[in-house]
């Protein structure tokens, strides 16, 4: 299947992840495809090893539900030669924003940021936090969702 945009690629990648489509995630994966932990201090080199981790997670794999993509669409110019041309890196980067809920009822608001090389998924790095109560202080200067 060709992708036309970078965007088809994120968004068609988070679906994969939401749904723990293993398969789906190496095929629009690159081949040097790597996903850091920084608050863990770990790095998954492999999707073989993604896998496992999912497998094993204690409880079965959290339930994910993406909220938002973001990211810059590929922008192209023209030269004087009339040629179309891609501005570089314009497109390769992009993040997502999800809600996982895990097996023991606990709540993470993530941030996946990507980078793409080759029309494929290249590095990853997620971040991972838990929503909290506003201190009521802040009460007289903020709306509250």
């Amino acid at each position: 299947m060709t992708r036309q945009t970078n965007e088809d690629l994120v968004r068609e990648y988070a679906a994969a992840s939401a749904a723990h489509d293993i398969e789906r995630l190496a095929a629009l994966r690159h081949p040097d495809w790597i996903v850091v932990w920084p608050q863990s201090g770990e790095r998954v080199h492999s999707t073989e090893a993604f896998a496992e981790i999912i497998a094993n997670y204690p409880g079965g794999a959290p339930k994910a539900e993406i909220t938002r993509i973001v990211g810059a669409e590929d922008q192209w110019v023209v030269t004087a030669a009339n040629t179309a041309m891609r501005v570089a890196g314009s497109g390769d980067f992009w993040w997502s924003e999800w809600r996982l809920t895990y097996p023991d009822s606990a709540v993470y608001l993530v941030v996946d940021l990507l980078e793409l090389r080759d029309g494929l998924v290249h590095h990853e790095t997620v971040y991972w936090a838990s929503p909290f109560d506003a201190p009521a202080w802040r009460a007289p200067w903020v709306d509250r969702s």
